[in-house]
């Protein structure tokens, strides 16, 4: 068992132990490193997991803290964990990461001694180029910025002036719940459009585009999250389109193109002739999510600009980690990781569709991807989440709220979304057909 895997069971014994108590402050991280004679980081990283999983909380400048040591209290090993969007951390590459972390300390430290490229390390961006073509994605180094995660390239590409002179913008409805908050804090005005489980209206759309004076259009082609689901290239053809004739840009977020096992299944980016589409990727979904590493693809008419608001808002990314991906993509390390990865979830995605197939639709109707993370399922009845949320969490069954996922919360909803980042097959088949057995039994 790794140093991280002991740090968790250590402090999960001391609450089952009663050595410590809710609410009481945990062990420093610094006491936590001499103790197991391991990195800081490596105690951050298994206080975080533990945060993640409400078993503790963080208190700024304070220290971490017992939220509770009592099953019926909190949660547990035992407790299915639906809601998360980390990705299982027994299958993502930690030592092998942390091992080109220690590689890049050496290999770029004279960049620790001053401020770095706002576009991004060098190195970076010509691996990043090369890299992007994998999902054919083809562009200029120049074109290609690094960002601090996916959010911060959202919100400068939010605050910029973009060539059609707009001001409003538009976002699958639901959609990513981080980007509502995102657009929520910017103050900006922010349209929807209904997306269910067989996409978008593309003739609403195309109203939307026309009567609407749209800056940018949001959208998750494949994978979405909350809905799980991917455009077909007919469909991502003719946004494409629309978004050509109305003077419309279009933010494409990938972020889990990496799982992607249909090789057809090409970005909106790769269609685009007239510079268009702005390409958002991400690695932190599948890498590790401390990451905070980013990139985005951009029109060169707006890569000046963009530059400009990111120095002035942080300089530039942390090179560090920069540095780290670099290595990491250029050792083949990436790209084992990503095959390795592509298989688990596809099993986990097909094990879970052979639970599905076995509900009554009347019942549960079930949105499942070929692989990916998410999931979506819709009741045939208005759900009263205040309601069906501390039941199942009563049953060790944790489901995130989709009405974060939607610009307009007291619309009535029937759905429920799953991702089983974090679910083996086990707890993917009871907790899938506790679910059910709820809704089968109201």
């Amino acid at each position: 068992m790794n140093k991280y895997a002991l740090i968790i069971d250590y402090i999960r014994n001391l609450s089952q132990e009663k050595k410590i108590k809710t609410g009481q402050k945990l062990p420093s991280i610094r006491s936590l490193a001499d103790k197991f004679q391991c990195s800081k980081l490596t105690v951050v990283r298994a206080y975080k997991e533990l945060e993640q999983e409400h078993f503790i909380y963080s208190a700024p400048k304070s220290g971490y803290y017992l939220v509770s040591k009592h099953k019926k209290e909190g949660l547990s090993k035992s407790n299915i964990y639906f809601s998360t969007v980390l990705p299982d951390i027994n299958i993502l590459p930690y030592d092998e990461f942390h091992h080109c972390l220690d590689q890049a300390m050496e290999k770029y430290k004279m960049y620790l001694f001053s401020y770095g490229e706002t576009r991004g390390l060098p190195s970076l961006i010509e691996t990043l180029r090369k890299h992007l073509q994998n999902y054919q994605v083809f562009c200029k180094p120049t074109q290609i910025v690094v960002t601090s995660g996916s959010q911060q390239a959202a919100s400068i590409l939010t605050n910029l002036q973009f060539p059609n002179g707009k001001n409003t913008i538009l976002v699958e409805n639901p959609t990513y719940d981080r980007m509502i908050k995102n657009l929520q804090l910017h103050s900006v005005r922010t349209i929807g459009i209904d997306r269910n489980f067989h996409g978008m209206d593309l003739n609403r759309l195309e109203r939307i585009f026309q009567e609407e004076d749209i800056k940018f259009f949001y959208i998750v082609p494949r994978f979405h999250n909350p809905i799980g689901s991917s455009y077909s290239m007919d469909e991502k053809k003719e946004i494409l389109r629309l978004a050509q004739k109305y003077d419309v840009y279009i933010l494409e977020d990938d972020y889990l193109s990496d799982l992607d096992t249909d090789s057809r299944n090409d970005p909106i980016y790769s269609l685009d002739t007239t510079d268009r589409v702005i390409y958002l990727k991400t690695f932190s979904k599948i890498l590790l999510p401390g990451l905070r590493i980013a990139a985005v693809v951009l029109p060169e008419i707006l890569v000046s600009q963009f530059l400009r608001y990111k120095q002035w808002t942080d300089i530039h990314t942390s090179m560090l980690p920069q540095g780290a991906l670099d290595i990491y993509i250029n050792n083949g390390m990436f790209k084992r990781s990503v095959t390795r990865l592509k298989r688990i979830y596809k099993k986990r995605m097909d094990y879970l569709k052979n639970i599905c197939n076995s509900f009554d639709r009347e019942v549960l109707d079930a949105n499942i991807p070929h692989t990916g993370f998410f999931l979506s399922m819709k009741s045939t009845k208005p759900i009263q989440y205040n309601v069906i949320l501390p039941e199942l969490s009563k049953k060790g069954i944790i489901i995130k709220d989709i009405r974060e996922s939607y610009l307009e919360k007291n619309q009535k909803m029937n759905l429920i979304k799953i991702s089983v980042s974090k679910t083996d097959n086990q707890q993917i088949k009871d907790g899938m057909l506790s679910i059910y057995n709820y809704f089968l039994n109201q």
